[in-house]
């Protein structure tokens, strides 16, 4: 298993995972499949922001990604990063993806990010069980803010003081 930063040639890889969640789940509220050229601009951005974006790699196949945004875009937000996890179906319930997002908040650390919001659609076991091995704690909750596949769903915020 390797760790690494992201590159051009991940983002093939990356749609396709992505899509896979928008197309069969309500964990993001995307309804749409995105373009190889919308997840490269998306990279771009996070780029741009100097915030990181991970992937993870076994035997040369892209398992899954991480990576940070903006909280907000205000100044006075600056030290507040929303990070997002995406795993390719065959890494889940494998330790991998807390692997890959401890390493995403450890670089988050370094480059003096104080706090972390993970958003989740709910209900999701397994994202919430990710965020409080971490450390996050239950921030709030806003009820059936999304319509996604004839269903309401709920959001709820997890934050990491790091």
């Amino acid at each position: 298993m390797l760790i690494r930063s992201v590159s051009t040639k991940d983002v093939p890889s990356l749609t396709d995972i992505y899509n896979s969640y928008i197309e069969n789940t309500i964990i993001t509220f995307e309804e749409d499949p995105i373009t190889s050229d919308e997840m490269a601009a998306r990279i771009d951005k996070v780029s741009q922001a100097h915030l990181p974006w991970l992937v993870l790699e076994e035997d040369g196949d892209v398992l899954g990604y991480a990576y940070a945004g903006n909280w907000h875009g205000r100044s006075a937000y600056r030290f507040t990063a929303e990070p997002t996890i995406y795993l390719a179906q065959e890494a889940k319930g494998k330790g991998q993806g807390k692997i890959l997002y401890s390493s995403l908040i450890e670089e988050l650390r370094k480059k003096g990010i104080k706090q972390l919001i993970g958003l989740i659609a709910l209900p999701n076991d397994a994202s919430v069980g990710l965020h409080e091995s971490l450390g996050f704690k239950k921030a709030g909750e806003f009820k059936d803010v999304g319509f996604k596949f004839d269903q309401w769903i709920s959001v709820g915020y997890w934050q990491l003081a790091l």
